[in-house]
């Protein structure tokens, strides 16, 4: 990848980051592509000994958060898939930070009383049969 390192931002060496750069895409198919400014990140990780590289174009997060979100993309990612499995969540009704995290937050809970009404009565079906049971009810 071909780029002009336009400037550096001030870091805090001791939380792993070894550069913050705002840099320039000089390849003239890439810059034509995206002739925007993008930030390289580069972190080391301490407890895997090993250095990452990050490419972004937000400016606004800390760069610190941006390597942790990249460290944990797989846990994030496993996160979204329990989501999908255990609160049959297929789409989101708004596409606004809060009306996603309502709408979580109430299958959460939903999914949490189930379980503790299945613990408490000692129902021996699975969750997913009790949500499909009371499914079929609601109507």
């Amino acid at each position: 990848m071909a780029y002009k390192r336009l400037y550096s931002n001030k870091i805090n060496k001791e939380d792993g980051i070894i550069y913050d750069q705002t840099i320039k895409l000089t390849y003239d198919k890439t810059s034509k592509k995206y002739p925007k400014k993008l930030r390289k990140i580069k972190y080391y990780d301490k407890e895997k000994n090993k250095t990452y590289e990050f490419l972004t174009n937000n400016f606004k997060i800390d760069a610190l958060i941006i390597a942790k979100l990249y460290k944990y993309r797989w846990q994030i990612e496993l996160f979204f898939r329990w989501i999908k499995q255990h609160l049959k969540i297929k789409s989101f009704w708004g596409k606004s930070e809060n009306a996603v995290k309502t709408q979580i937050w109430i299958a959460i809970s939903s999914y949490l009383l189930i379980a503790y009404a299945k613990k408490i009565l000692d129902i021996d079906k699975t969750i997913y049969e009790i949500l499909q049971i009371l499914s079929v009810f609601s109507f």
